[in-house]
């Protein structure tokens, strides 16, 4: 039986406000009541554009740093779209490459008018598919919401599934939701074009696969935990209730990182409890805007990456085993094993047993700008961060970003 999305415990010490309290509660009741909450699944793919020629390092990347498998590419007139898998018990990762660099399109204009964003024009985040029982069904009750969806001219036209309705990009969070009707039992099909195994691509796999059995990282890493964007500081309650509003997700809760000038927010799936079958969806944001801060003298890493970069994702993070290897905890062995290997991360392994978690940050990568956080949990640990670590890591990462934005303006 699925559980009402206000019957759920809620934690954090984040104050919101009236507004977000009164229509969180008014949005959930109604997505209940409606049938949403039921008709609306788990996520089954999530969706990532990387500039021309960039997608087989990227593959080999992921499946190196990831449980990820190379399965096959799709190539359309516009697209290669590279399907990566784990088995059907968690989401797939579409690594959509665009063939020509002039491609002209609303994903690229949301990169377009932010300094570093612009510098990759095609490389985004963005979105999620979400499983439905109906799309008919949750397709007209959310245009009664006032969703807007692109038609099937333009989903032909951008080379997305046809057999999905896709909602057009947030206005807060610059991300796309898409819906397909999947019987939960019948596999994964994308009609995006030719299918074939691609050598090039296969060998980039075959590579990282090879280096991960050796450094014995294939039974550490399990799926992906949870998903992390970064919003405006002003958009933080809209974000949140919009995304319960296209999902079936619900508010597990904020926490004030006041050292950080931020916060941040998590949802979770109301029909998934392990986050691996579907990920959970953070959002972060500064507590103040930016124009404000010469003022409180406070630092704000998660306004200037979104004034950088858009609002966009920011990290993906896979959880690894329980445990420990060579005596020391997997999260520790895993990370030293891909700094042997050339990999770079924005600081040292943070967080402890004693405390029931310890997370790390891998740089961004140079071809999606995503950046991949590990994340083991100790015991019966519930949760996704200590405030001292996402404090950390968010330092950690405005260093970074810091440099980055020197590097625009010095171009």
């Amino acid at each position: 039986m699925i559980p009402l999305s206000l019957d759920l415990p809620r934690y954090g010490d984040k104050l919101n406000s009236d507004f977000f309290e009164e229509y969180l509660v008014q949005l959930l009741e109604d997505r209940d009541r409606c049938g949403l909450t039921s008709l609306i699944r788990q996520i089954d793919a999530l969706m990532i554009t990387v500039e021309p020629g960039h997608s087989i390092a990227y593959v080999g990347e992921l499946c190196l740093m990831t449980p990820y498998h190379y399965l096959v590419t799709l190539e359309s007139e516009t697209h290669f779209t590279h399907i990566l898998r784990i088995d059907m018990n968690s989401p797939d990762v579409l690594v959509r490459e665009v063939k020509d660099p002039n491609t002209r399109g609303i994903f690229r204009s949301l990169n377009e008018v932010y300094p570093i964003g612009a510098q990759k024009p095609n490389s985004r985040y963005m979105g999620e598919i979400f499983r439905v029982t109906s799309l008919h069904d949750v397709v007209e009750l959310q245009k009664g919401r006032d969703v807007r969806f692109f038609n099937q001219d333009q989903i032909r036209k951008l080379e997305l599934p046809g057999n999905m309705a896709v909602v057009k990009p947030s206005p807060y969070t610059h991300n796309i939701v898409g819906y397909w009707e999947r019987p939960e039992h019948n596999i994964r099909v994308y009609p995006l074009g030719l299918s074939s195994i691609r050598p090039d691509v296969q060998v980039a796999y075959a590579a990282a696969k090879e280096t991960q059995k050796k450094l014995g990282l294939d039974k550490l890493l399990l799926p992906i935990d949870h998903l992390a964007t970064r919003v405006y500081s002003q958009n933080r309650e809209a974000a949140i209730l919009e995304y319960l509003t296209l999902t079936s997700y619900y508010y597990w809760g904020s926490y004030d990182i006041a050292d950080q000038n931020s916060s941040t927010n998590v949802t979770k799936s109301v029909h998934h409890s392990n986050e691996l079958e579907s990920p959970a969806k953070v959002f972060t944001a500064a507590n103040h805007p930016y124009f404000v801060n010469h003022l409180l003298q406070l630092p704000s890493p998660t306004e200037a990456f979104v004034r950088n970069y858009g609002p966009r994702l920011h990290h993906v993070a896979v959880a690894v085993n329980d445990g420990h290897s060579n005596g020391k905890a997997n999260i520790d062995y895993v990370v030293e094993s891909l700094r042997d290997c050339g990999q770079n991360f924005l600081l040292d392994v943070i967080g402890s047993e004693e405390e029931g978690l310890k997370q790390i940050f891998s740089s961004a990568s140079e071809y999606s700008s995503l950046i991949i956080e590990y994340v083991q949990r100790f015991g019966d640990f519930q949760g996704f961060f200590t405030k001292g670590n996402v404090a950390r890591l968010t330092h950690a990462a405005g260093l970074e970003e810091g440099l980055r934005e020197m590097d625009a303006a010095a171009s």
